[in-house]
């Protein structure tokens, strides 16, 4: 059996990350970003942008885009400078904080983002190079460049970083080049673009273009390279973005000026035409497409390797996790993203893969900004960021990124939210055990807490439901007790199973375990409660102590269910055990297991009654959510009474066919006439073959043993009873009249 306490964290479980290659804000940070901000789009589709929509609608376009990557960029310095930022960059932020269920949903599509961002850039630079030598082969080019780029990242980052300089310069010079140029022809500025039938929608052209803005993930994937993540992330990105949307607010205004509409719209290379030095936008170009493919051949196979690390990926994909080298290089992950990559460039195209990468990497920032503003909302202690992020900004970029979504594409932000969610729940039903925790729990206490505060004091009956604390001992031997606790929950009240372990030497350790043992063994059945473990030289009297101390404020359990007692030697406080609970106003349900299996077929529920006060209401309402449960659907309720004759026979069917009426509990009812025999008599030939037997107890008095076990000598040889006593003070008749509303919430 694998030990509980094992605290294995799986990004530490293989390999222990190093920091060699000591990658600064410039070049770790600053360059990646912003040569992937000015890149493939900028030069190949930015004349397009104006000219279907126009300065100003660029304008706008280009500050929407820059507003909610400037956001981001907030929300990730956040992070950046709370907690040390390793191998994965997003995806590591993501997983920390919110834990690796949504690390890995947001994980594997941005991934396939940063896979299908090297197709984008290297179709960018074939189409280019193909526009400039027409006698070439389209996919060949496309296909020998991302075979090119991945060679060079696997032979160093930071040889592959040192090139960037070098592309930089050609990238300014071509900006350079493109200021100094000269009208194509005479045109008038287009504010709003043209209206025609060859021109695109503001939502359309906003996704083509939201890519050019993404660079800033570049610098963040690198982030396991970087010597002090926490000051180059926040410099070098928030750095990037400034610069590129200068540049970019600037760019519109030579284009719109030099060129009309159409020519902007059909000619992909209309800068080389209007720049003083033409082939200098060919070496901006090659050079921009080259260094964006570069960073993000770079970064998706350390997202890979972060993910395989992390054990978020299937087993069989554990080897993308491997390291290479002094630099933890990862070559394997390089080697498959390759793969990806190229089938990418033998299909696509810009038009098609520029909308894809823009729901993958808007729902990456959607979370990321999630993330920051849980985490600053909560105000947890642990989170203590040197770059201080108001709460509001990183929600609003949230918002920002799931409005902008849904108004490209509804459709295709349904298949988003659908494929993270399926990533989701896999992951959770695979169960991944972490040691670093997530902001979820902060989450759910800041919630539970307001609840709480709310919740009062004062019991309202039509918001009444069981809330069972099950007192299982051994959950494996007494497993119908806590089947019978879940299925009058419905998963609403909130199920407690409760062991007390005898013995003065109990360690702490040993109850953890046996608390973790059970909560597996619940998980495993499918079963969702709390489970609670103490330790006692008596187990009635630590059973008492429990019930009465367990709980938080106004939330305490309400209803123990228990087996029943055999041994004569326990029988006295067995007993003193069911007064105290009565005592402090807990329902008791004691549960006789006379069948095998014990609840039978699950078809036939007797319940004998004598009111709807006290227990009569509260057996009702057992039978009733017994019935509405999945296990017991098929279930048929009988409602049994007994009368002295005909006559008090006819009344009382007719008192109560209108009282089953308005509880509308499904119940049958049969009215049964002594004719002199006993009630013991009456009870065994009527309910023998019942699957379940609902009948009520006494309150406990001086004399609760002897009743006890006069009570036990008259189910003997019954099927599998429950003994109900009921304690709080409610009326379940009242309780019954909201029924309705219970299972409907």
């Amino acid at each position: 059996m694998n030990n509980p306490f094992k605290k294995l964290l799986p990004a530490q479980s293989s390999v222990i990350e190093k920091n060699v290659t000591g990658l600064g804000t410039f070049g770790g940070v600053f360059t990646p970003s912003i040569l992937t901000i000015l890149g493939v789009i900028m030069y190949l589709r930015f004349g397009w942008v104006v000219g279907n929509v126009g300065l100003l609608g660029t304008f706008l376009i280009v500050t929407l885009s820059v507003s909610i990557t400037f956001l981001t960029a907030l929300s990730i310095s956040s992070i950046a400078t709370d907690k040390r930022v390793r191998t994965g960059g997003a995806y590591y932020m993501i997983s920390r904080s919110l834990g690796i269920e949504a690390g890995g949903a947001i994980g594997i599509p941005l991934y396939l983002a940063q896979a299908l961002s090297i197709a984008l850039y290297t179709v960018g630079f074939a189409e280019s190079v193909v526009n400039v030598f027409p006698n070439l082969n389209f996919k060949l080019v496309g296909l020998l460049t991302t075979l090119g780029i991945t060679i060079l990242a696997l032979i160093s980052a930071k040889t592959a970083i040192r090139a960037q300089y070098f592309i930089m310069v050609g990238i300014g010079l071509s900006l350079l080049s493109l200021l100094f140029g000269r009208p194509l022809e005479e045109t008038d500025i287009e504010m709003w673009g043209t209206v025609d039938s060859n021109s695109e929608g503001f939502w359309v052209v906003f996704a083509v273009f939201f890519p050019a803005v993404t660079g800033i993930m570049a610098g963040v994937n690198m982030s396991g390279d970087l010597k002090d993540p926490a000051k180059s992330i926040p410099k070098g990105t928030l750095a990037a973005v400034g610069v590129g949307y200068l540049i970019y607010m600037t760019l519109p205004v030579i284009l719109a000026t030099r060129a009309d509409a159409s020519t902007l719209i059909e000619d992909p290379m209309i800068m080389r035409k209007i720049a003083y030095w033409g082939d200098a936008i060919i070496i901006g170009v090659w050079g921009a497409t080259l260094s964006s493919a570069l960073g993000s051949i770079l970064g998706a196979p350390r997202v890979l390797q972060a993910l395989a690390r992390d054990r978020v990926l299937p087993q069989k994909l554990d080897w993308l996790g491997r390291g290479s080298g002094q630099e933890d290089a990862p070559r394997n992950g390089t080697i498959f993203t390759l793969g990806l990559a190229l089938v990418a460039v033998y299909f696509g195209n810009l038009n098609i893969i520029a909308p894809i990468l823009t729901m993958f990497f808007l729902t990456t920032y959607g979370v990321l900004n999630a993330s920051a503003g849980i985490e600053s909302l909560l105000k947890s202690p642990s989170f203590r960021p040197e770059f201080k992020v108001h709460w509001i900004f990183s929600i609003l970029g949230t918002l920002g990124c799931m409005a902008v979504m849904f108004l490209i594409n509804a459709t295709a932000t349904a298949v988003a939210f659908v494929f993270v969610g399926v990533i989701f729940f896999w992951l959770q039903n695979r169960e991944l055990k972490t040691t670093w925790g997530g902001v979820r729990r902060g989450l759910w206490l800041a919630v539970i807490r307001k609840g709480l505060l709310n919740l009062g004091q004062e019991k309202e009956i039509k918001n009444w439901r069981p809330n069972p604390i099950v007192l299982s001992g051994a959950p494996t031997r007494r497993w119908h007790l806590i089947d019978l606790a879940s299925a009058i929950t419905h998963n609403r009240g909130i199920l407690t199973v409760a062991t007390v372990l005898q013995g003065k030497d109990v360690t702490g350790t040993q109850r953890k375990r046996m608390e973790y043992n059970i909560h597996e063994f619940l998980l495993k059945r499918g079963m969702q409660g709390l489970v609670r473990v103490i330790s006692s030289k008596d187990p009635f009297s630590g059973s008492e102590e429990l019930v009465k101390s367990y709980g938080l404020g106004p939330l305490v359990p309400n209803t123990v269910i228990l087996g029943d007692s055999e041994e004569d030697s326990v029988r006295e406080k067995y007993c003193g055990m069911i007064t105290k609970f009565h005592s402090m106003e807990r329902n008791v349900i004691i549960v006789r297991a006379n069948n095998n299996p014990v609840f039978g077929n699950r078809k036939k529920i007797d319940v004998w009654w004598g009111g709807l006060k006290g227990n009569g209401g509260l057996m009702m309402i057992i039978s009733y959510l017994l019935k509405n449960s999945r296990t017991w659907h098929d279930t048929e309720i009988t409602i049994k009474m007994v009368v002295g004759n005909e006559k008090a026979a006819g009344e009382t069917r007719k008192n109560m066919e209108g009282i089953l009426k308005n509880l509308r509990t499904g119940a049958e009812l049969e009215v049964i006439v002594s004719n002199g025999r006993s009630f013991d008599e009456i009870l065994h030939r009527s309910s023998q073959k019942a699957d379940l037997i609902l009948l009520g107890m006494a309150m406990p008095n001086d004399n609760f043993r002897t009743y006890y076990e006069n009570l036990q000598q008259r189910i003997h040889n019954l099927p599998t009873t429950l003994l109900v006593l009921a304690a709080e003070e409610i009326s379940f008749s009242e309780v019954l009249m909201q029924q309705e509303t219970f299972m409907s919430d």
